[in-house]
């Protein structure tokens, strides 16, 4: 059996995540890192909110990092298997990165912090959209996008989060139209989502180029554990291809379903969802192949440590 850990995205936060983990000394002190190396109370933040400054982009990919990497830590020091795989639905690559030794947690949670503030810059608040589209063939939905593309503004098929499930970005007008569109094709479900950034999508292209410059500042190694990019559900070949993934990453899109069926190629069984939520067990369920096991609560890690531990 093979082990794969993923990472969740932006979108799994919430005021008091991970909460039953706050009195762990190891977990604290990968926040208070984090928070020493941003110059900003994420502890608190974390705990108290507001929500409304969670939820802006700038602090919710720190806190989601930190969170991430922190849980890790506490599978590691309990004594959890080293997957052999290891990757994250968007922002959660650079959750795996870290991780897998790739990069360092402070320079991660100040990158992804300037990643998240370039990604709000790059389209003015209330002029993007993202929008969810269920019980559609994906083709649809990418022809449904090209259908109104140009015409009314950008938009693409941005997320292929599972057989029919994608998530459509662009400009609000053109995505606003290609949700009228995928329901005239038949979709089951057509709905905005609650986030103005339209990530993965041409409009981040000006996002990726800014954050180039970040990025050149920072120290990359290859991984110790191997990470699937959402690119094209492979890994880096060298450090170079590395930083270009991170790069295209964010005006292209997420190929989550292309991770899963690489995992099943690889011989993976047991997945592990690190982080807060429940998104991508809840997506990963729908496959037979894989076990899934999320970490969010603290019986829940009990169980999947006895597990791990039983086979040794």
């Amino acid at each position: 059996m093979v082990d794969a850990f993923v990472f969740p995205g932006q979108g799994s936060q919430q005021v008091g995540m991970l909460s039953c983990y706050m009195a762990e000394p190891a977990f604290i002190a990968v926040l208070q890192r984090a928070s020493t190396a941003l110059n900003a109370d994420l502890i608190r933040l974390i705990k108290e909110g507001p929500e409304a400054i969670l939820n802006e982009t700038r602090y919710t990919q720190p806190a989601l990092l930190a969170c991430s990497v922190a849980l890790y830590g506490l599978w590691c020091e309990r004594g959890g298997r080293e997957p052999a795989l290891l990757a994250g639905h968007s922002l959660g690559e650079y959750s795996a990165l870290v991780c897998a030794g790739s990069l360092e947690l402070e320079e991660a949670v100040v990158l992804v912090a300037e990643r998240g503030r370039l990604m709000q810059e790059a389209v003015p608040q209330g002029e993007g959209l993202m929008a969810a589209v269920l019980g559609l063939e994906d083709d649809d939905v990418i022809q449904a996008c090209l259908s109104v593309d140009d015409e009314y503004g950008s938009v693409q098929a941005v997320n292929f989060n599972m057989p029919g499930q994608v998530v459509m970005a662009g400009n609000r007008s053109a995505v606003e139209v290609a949700m009228a569109a995928c329901k005239a094709r038949g979709a089951k479900r057509v709905l905005a989502l609650p986030v103005s950034v339209p990530a993965h999508s041409r409009l981040m292209k000006p996002a990726a180029n800014a954050l180039a410059h970040a990025l050149s500042k920072v120290k990359i190694r290859m991984p110790s554990v191997m990470v699937l990019h959402n690119i094209d559900a492979q890994p880096a070949q060298d450090e170079s291809d590395l930083r270009r993934r991170l790069l295209e990453q964010l005006y292209s899109p997420v190929q989550w379903v292309r991770t899963m069926q690489e995992f099943q190629v690889r011989g993976v069984t047991e997945l592990y969802e690190c982080g807060p939520g429940r998104v991508l067990s809840g997506l990963a369920k729908r496959m037979p192949a894989f076990t899934v096991w999320p970490l969010d609560v603290t019986e829940a890690l009990q169980q999947a440590l006895d597990h791990s531990c039983v086979r040794g």
